[in-house]
């Protein structure tokens, strides 16, 4: 495990890893490198962000399910969208998915790249226009795909709707009315599965590296972020 642990620790973020019953501890380095150089699981290419275990507890997979959010402040219970899509058409539906959240809308980037930090940092920028904030994503669309430390959220909160690609590269929407978003993703041919596991719900790994982190910092300068966190 020592080599494991070195890894994680300059290049992996541990994901959901239960002490004493990782997939990764027993693995040599010809193991290890083996499994993480494996991105395509069928019909399902992964970005570079994440892995899953080395057990497969969860086999990467298209598609999407209804879930709900928990709102501990006003104690009610909001819809919500979970997808996860293929790498090749990953960031067409992002963009697509923007659409519906109106003209203006706020953002936030979420960063884990401090690694003295065990959390997430939130940066927010409010009122942007869709087209302008799209123009800059599609700049950064290797960091936003790519980088297991880097997160974003797009809002329109007089709708209230929100949608998060997380640092898992999961495409989560959250609001009332979904139906236009459940539309995009049909029209993408992004089929409903009620029974569909995500990798956030087993073991699993996120990568990162120093030059992801420079860009981010990039990208939180032509946001408007420098300063205001959250």
């Amino acid at each position: 495990m020592g080599f494991l642990k070195k890894f994680f620790r300059n290049v992996f973020r541990e994901g959901s890893m239960p002490p004493g019953t990782s997939s990764f501890e027993h693995l040599s380095e010809e193991e290890l490198e083996a499994h993480l150089g494996v991105a395509r699981y069928g019909d399902f290419l992964l970005t570079e962000a994440v892995r899953p275990s080395y057990d497969l507890q969860v086999v990467p997979t298209q598609g999407y399910r209804h879930d709900s959010y928990q709102d501990e402040q006003t104690n009610t219970s909001v819809p919500v969208l979970m997808a996860s899509v293929t790498s090749e058409h990953l960031f067409e539906t992002l963009m697509d998915l923007l659409d519906p959240l109106g003209t203006v809308v706020d953002v936030v980037l979420e960063t884990s790249h401090s690694r003295d930090n065990t959390g997430h940092t939130d940066l927010y920028r409010e009122h942007i226009d869709v087209p302008v904030l799209k123009s800059i994503l599609w700049e950064f669309e290797d960091l936003l795909l790519n980088d297991g430390c880097t997160g974003l959220a797009v809002l329109n909160p007089a709708i209230p709707q929100e949608i998060q690609f997380d640092e898992h590269k999961l495409l989560i929407v959250y609001g009332e009315q979904l139906e236009p978003f459940e539309q995009v993703l049909g029209e993408r041919n992004i089929q409903r599965d009620e029974q569909l596991r995500f990798v956030t719900e087993a073991e699993h790994v996120h990568s990162s590296s120093d030059h992801y982190a420079r860009q981010f910092d990039e990208l939180k300068t032509r946001l408007g972020m420098d300063c205001g966190f959250m």
